[in-house]
């Protein structure tokens, strides 16, 4: 049943990672795809260093102590789906969003920690759970608050938003405006 659920898990982020990872904006839903894949890898494989959680069942299990899946693809993808979501938000509406995110991801591990062989926590609960899914939140997010701020090219405009482009004139267009003269400042001397 657990390869079952990680499979549905890789296909589902597979489909998705072309609706989240839109061409406009790509470098910067790179960088908070990247960000966000060494900072869950360090942070899980600390952990489970020290014992405190780990994965049964997982993919390339001889290679790799952490769940690849969750930390280089399905984490990732959630967290540029936050910073989209929170690019533009308050601190208050911050802090409510990120009970969205964290409240039913730190559920759906609690569930499937009891139901299942995908993570077993040893001197883990539900509070660290809820802790480090939100210390990771709240890092990306800053981290994308800091190259607002350094990055000339976002400090004007919005990075996540779509933003339109100015489209160049037609030829028609040019054509029919060439012909036309201006009036100067002799015009009403002429007359």
């Amino acid at each position: 049943m657990e390869k079952i659920l990680l499979r549905i898990l890789f296909a589902s982020s597979l489909a998705a990672a072309p609706f989240i990872l839109k061409r406009k904006n790509l470098l910067m839903y790179l960088t908070v795809f990247f960000s966000k894949c060494v900072l869950s890898s360090s942070i899980d494989s600390f952990f489970i260093k020290k014992g405190k959680i780990s994965y049964p069942v997982r993919p390339f299990a001889k290679v790799f102590d952490t769940n690849i899946l969750y930390d280089l693809l399905f984490y990732p993808l959630l967290s540029v789906i936050w910073v989209r979501s929170t690019y533009q938000s308050k601190p208050v509406e911050l802090l409510t969003r990120s009970l969205y995110f964290s409240g039913p991801m730190t559920l759906l591990q609690w569930f499937l920690e009891r139901k299942t062989d995908l993570f077993r926590w040893k001197s883990w609960s539900v509070v660290h759970t809820f802790a480090s899914i939100n210390f990771t939140l709240f890092t990306i997010r800053g981290f994308v608050g800091l190259l607002k701020r350094i990055t000339p090219e976002v400090r004007g405009g919005n990075f996540v938003e779509e933003r339109s482009h100015s489209k160049m004139p037609s030829p028609e267009f040019i054509a029919s405006t060439a012909n036309h003269r201006l009036p100067n400042e002799n015009y009403a001397q002429i007359q």
